[in-house]
């Protein structure tokens, strides 16, 4: 098992890593949109949400030597399945082809006020 970190991404707000390599998958951590530079929250709507958290995920992909084209497996959280087309639009353009296997699930709340979280396994 080996530990996957990058400063190109938000800093754990919490026990855990960014992501985890073990054997020939990657399991990132779920990412919200805050801002790398400053831990804060994104402002904006759920797009501009999700697309940091997306940004975050390139990132951490990177670190761990994968990218977006070797996702296997997704999940997303969002508070309000009002937001599902926004969010799948701004997801979509990251796996314009063979996307991966995806959940997605409507929870209460997300860390500090987020309104969408987004997990990935991959490949190296």
């Amino acid at each position: 098992m080996t530990v996957v970190s990058t400063e190109k991404a938000p800093k754990a707000i919490g026990p855990y890593s960014q992501a985890i390599r073990s054997g020939d998958l990657i399991f990132t951590s779920g990412q919200i949109p805050l801002d790398p530079a400053t831990q804060q929250l994104v402002q904006g709507d759920i797009r501009a949400q999700t697309e940091r958290v997306m940004e975050n995920l390139a990132a951490v992909l990177a670190a761990a030597g994968s990218g977006f084209d070797r996702v296997v497996k997704a999940t997303i959280f969002v508070i309000d399945l009002n937001d599902f087309a926004a969010v799948n639009e701004m997801y979509g353009k990251r796996f314009p082809k063979d996307p991966p296997a995806r959940s997605t699930v409507q929870v209460a709340a997300l860390p500090k006020g987020a309104r969408v979280e987004i997990e990935l396994v991959a490949r190296p």
